[in-house]
């Protein structure tokens, strides 16, 4: 049976088993499974050994510390406080709040580097004050939903810690790469919400502006886990530790700080220790599951025939590109972030190096277009998220509240696409 064949009939396999419900790594290891032994001819003991190769991975160790401290920094209160002190600084501007929650979300995600942590945090603390203040469900709604994708780009991003040991690209190079864009298309954001606001005052009432006085207490009240953000990144980008080194020194700094806020209990640690040990497993499980499908395509030829597909289709650069951009909007309506790159990356690849870009620059754009599937119905996880806290709302009353959002995030992939430099500026100059 010719490669074509084989590919196409695992690719439906796959899908047949998501359309039945099945979990992505679990319908994706069955398929590699099935394709090891029917298509290749190899014995099941390589799902041993590829296992044991794509999670042996020091790399990846800063993954569950990362989630780690996030989760303390989430369990003791000092997203409160955050939400807070920002509401001092930012909560007079036209669309306050949402200004609010949306620059929020950039803090949070150098901390806690997930979008859906992010976006259930928010649901609970900002929806009930900004419903309470008058403001447009919608508004509310919108900035919650795609602030909270901010989580994923700003740095520690999960997605880039295991692209980059997929790739083995710096993780350290990505993590600059992504500052300057999270920044820029945080600024876009809360522009869009000035713009809604200017456009329809009624959707958010203006609230009186907070004394010096009161936004340098809530500055003081926040040093001490800024100073955590502070810290952990300037040792990267300054080169004294490695990120998984970076990410131990914040868990204990972490634990540290909710400690002298008197906030460190046992039921805090331990819920915060589940948490890592829970997303970190069904993380490295799709890991496995996707390496072990990729190993399957490359040996039946297919990654190599489908790539010189793309790039037979003589489309141009941009034309190319273009095509991808779609190709990831459509499969982030169905797929998760962290499985569709996995998923994706032995064949999209080598289009991307083809085509003369950086596999830094590739890293920071497609966690832009995977946070555009997290508010795409009919799966997007953030829509769900918010559903499940705020149930009031339908899916596809929250997506709708997002499109605002969403058209800047779009036009943030082609500002990148056409101004690389944007991304790779920073990692040039630090390393």
């Amino acid at each position: 049976m010719s490669p074509e064949w084989v590919t196409a009939l695992l690719m439906g396999g796959l899908l047949l088993l998501l359309a039945c419900g099945l979990e992505i790594g679990i319908a994706m290891g069955l398929t590699a499974a099935v394709g090891l032994v029917v298509a290749v001819d190899k014995p099941l003991v390589q799902m041993a050994w590829t296992a044991w190769e794509s999670l042996n991975s020091f790399t990846l160790l800063a993954m569950p510390l990362f989630i780690f401290m996030g989760a303390v920094f989430s369990g003791s209160g000092a997203v409160n406080l955050l939400f807070a002190a920002l509401d001092k600084w930012l909560g007079w501007l036209p669309g306050g709040l949402a200004s609010v929650v949306i620059a929020a979300n950039g803090v949070f995600g150098a901390i806690s580097g997930s979008s859906v942590a992010a976006a259930a945090t928010f649901s609970m603390i900002a929806y009930p004050e900004m419903e309470k203040r008058g403001y447009d469900p919608k508004l509310s709604l919108g900035s919650i939903a795609v602030g909270g994708t901010l989580s994923v780009l700003v740095p520690p991003s999960l997605i880039l810690i295991v692209y980059g040991s997929w790739e083995n690209v710096s993780v350290a190079r990505l993590f600059a790469a992504a500052f300057i864009p999270g920044a820029l298309l945080m600024l876009l954001m809360l522009l869009t919400v000035l713009i809604m606001v200017k456009l329809r005052p009624e959707i958010a009432p203006r609230s009186a502006p907070s004394s010096w006085s009161e936004r340098w207490k809530a500055v003081a009240d926040m040093l001490p886990w800024l100073a955590i953000v502070i810290i952990v990144m300037g040792s990267i980008f300054g080169g004294l530790m490695t990120p998984t080194e970076a990410s131990a020194l914040g868990a204990v700094l972490a634990l540290c700080i909710a400690w002298y806020y008197n906030t460190l209990t046992y039921r805090m640690v331990v819920d915060s220790l589940m948490s890592a040990v829970k997303v970190t497993a069904m993380i490295a499980f799709i890991i496995f599951a996707a390496r072990l499908l990729s190993f399957v395509f490359q040996d039946i030829g297919a990654t190599a025939k489908l790539s010189g597909a793309v790039l037979g289709l003589d489309l141009g650069k941009y034309g190319t590109m273009l095509a991808i951009v779609i190709l990831y909007l459509i499969l982030g309506m169905f797929f998760d972030s962290m499985a569709m790159m996995l998923l994706t990356l032995s064949f999209i690849m080598p289009v991307i190096l083809k085509l003369g870009y950086d596999p830094v620059w590739w890293g920071v754009t497609f966690v832009l277009l995977a946070e555009i599937g997290l508010v795409t119905p009919p799966f997007g996880l953030n829509l769900f998220t918010i559903q499940g806290v705020l149930p009031k709302f339908s899916i596809m009353y929250i997506a709708r509240a997002s499109l605002p959002f969403l058209a800047v995030m779009i036009l943030m992939v082609w500002i990148l696409i056409f101004f690389p430099d944007l991304a790779l500026w920073l990692p040039r100059l630090l390393y």
